[in-house]
């Protein structure tokens, strides 16, 4: 006998404009996060820098909310998706656009990496990133029974370093001026050194360059706890204003992305990649990129990250080109 013919699927109920209303309001309520996310209030518990941290994402809910309303077969819902799919592209399209690969290579290639206090093979680490044929690298988290393998294996190509605390760089070029910078918010005692800024001459000319580790930013059930962090990029910022060279270049962990209000005492100072997302955080599943190379005066190009070494971060690396 043959098979019994199967009933047809029920069709949604109601026109495709009256379907789908709670979809619809969700995409606007998208689109609308990520037209004014600034104006998300962060007392009393960092809800705007939480959502910051993780804009990029949005992108992901505005293709869920797609595909919904075309499983709905929503129009209403479909037509709302427009909204955050066009602020979506406004804000983050450019960072997709593709790269001139065929132009030669000019500039500074620059290697930022949180190399982990905890981890296992620096000298690893170290070789892998030189790999990268990078003229400086920025590492933080460098604690004394580590840092003399950083040295013994940057030291053949980087000849130049200077460390201050937990914070380094390493240089084909020579260094000069190198001194601590004071970020310690309050109440941190003076064992704390997390910054440093030295002149690299580059045979562009001179470029101050600043390594910094901002303070880690908790998620607890009080909600984001970033004022630290915020009060150290205050801090560093006012460093940069009293900077007397034209051309600076920040590598560091600023744990925050640069989306996040509470970084605008940088981001307001110094210019981002031009394209590229290269979230570095967890290593084993990136979802933020909070390790930044920013500059003033100069272009950054594409950043990518590196391959994973034993780090609870990946390194970044991008190219710098003096204006």
């Amino acid at each position: 006998m043959g098979e019994r013919p199967r009933p047809p699927l029920p069709r949604p109920r109601g026109s495709a404009w009256r379907r789908g209303r709670v979809l619809a309001a969700t995409a606007v309520l998208t689109g609308g996060l990520l037209l004014f996310h600034g104006a998300v209030p962060d007392s009393p518990v960092r809800l705007g820098s939480l959502l910051e941290s993780f804009l990029p994402w949005l992108g992901l809910v505005t293709a869920v909310l797609l595909a919904l309303a075309l499983l709905r077969r929503s129009a209403t819902a479909a037509l709302a998706t427009l909204l955050p799919l066009v602020a979506w592209t406004a804000h983050f399209g450019a960072l997709l656009r593709p790269g001139a690969d065929h132009e030669r290579p000019c500039g500074l290639l620059v290697v930022q990496h949180n190399a982990s206090d905890e981890n296992p093979d620096p000298a690893g680490t170290a070789r892998a990133l030189a790999a990268a044929g990078p003229d400086l690298i920025a590492l933080e988290e460098l604690l004394p029974p580590a840092l003399q393998a950083y040295e013994d294996a940057l030291a053949p190509e980087f000849p130049y370093h200077a460390v201050r605390g937990t914070v380094g760089i390493w240089s084909r070029h020579p260094l000069t001026g190198t001194r601590q910078i004071d970020i310690r918010p309050e109440g941190v005692d003076g064992s704390w050194n997390r910054a440093l800024r030295t002149v690299v001459r580059t045979p562009y000319g001179d470029l101050a360059a600043y390594v910094a580790h901002l303070p880690s930013v908790r998620l607890g059930a009080t909600g984001l706890a970033s004022a630290r962090r915020d009060e150290s990029a205050g801090l560093l910022g006012a460093a940069l204003d009293a900077e007397d060279q034209d051309r600076v270049l920040l590598l560091g962990d600023l744990n925050g992305t640069v989306d996040d209000g509470g970084l605008a005492p940088l981001t307001s100072r110094l210019d981002g990649p031009d394209r590229g997302f290269a979230f570095s955080f967890p290593a084993r599943l990136p979802l933020a990129r909070i390790d930044q190379i920013m500059a003033a005066s100069a272009t950054v190009g594409p950043i990518r990250t590196l391959p994973a070494t034993g780090s609870d971060h990946l390194p970044v690396a991008a190219r710098i080109t003096p204006a």
